[in-house]
């Protein structure tokens, strides 16, 4: 018995051997560094179903992407399959906006085509009033003979 407990510490210690070898000529070769694969920002989809609701959801994308430090900016709009419209908005630092294609107007009344130009028009008219010491807008939205929609923004104090 005495033998066969001889011979039992005997494999281990083989093995550990030829365990600490390998690792031994691990270390020995050169590491390298650990390389980012894969980043992802946080973000939030809604639906809407009108010009009115997505200036809605732009502002409640606005107040999830806060408890990131960051500025929503919308990066898919789709259909859905009940007749309204889903848009993904991305929580970014704000250095990493886009600038606006639109200049900012101060009487804050901006002609838009699609859902993209309206809230950049929506973001334009937040910063001037911001700016100007009115943190609240409200909107009002007509639609044009020619198809395009007019968005009036006024900046009123709480």
């Amino acid at each position: 018995m005495i033998q066969d407990s001889y011979r039992f510490l005997q494999v281990p210690t083989q093995t550990v051997a030829a365990l600490l070898a390998l690792f031994l000529a691990s270390c020995a070769q050169p590491s390298s560094s650990p390389e980012q694969v894969q980043s992802s920002n946080p973000s939030v989809t809604y639906n809407y179903h009108n010009d009115q609701e997505l200036l809605q959801v732009d502002h409640s994308a606005t107040t999830y992407c806060t408890q990131y430090r960051s500025l929503p900016q919308a990066i898919n709009f789709k259909p859905d399959p009940n007749g309204g419209n889903d848009v993904v908005f991305q929580c970014v630092p704000a250095t990493t906006i886009e600038t606006s294609q639109q200049p900012v107007n101060p009487n804050l009344t901006y002609t838009y085509e699609n859902d993209t130009d309206l809230l950049t028009a929506s973001r334009n008219a937040q910063s001037y009033c911001m700016n100007n010491g009115s943190p609240q807008v409200t909107s009002n939205i007509t639609t044009n003979t020619d198809g395009t929609k007019t968005v009036i923004f006024q900046c009123n104090r709480p």
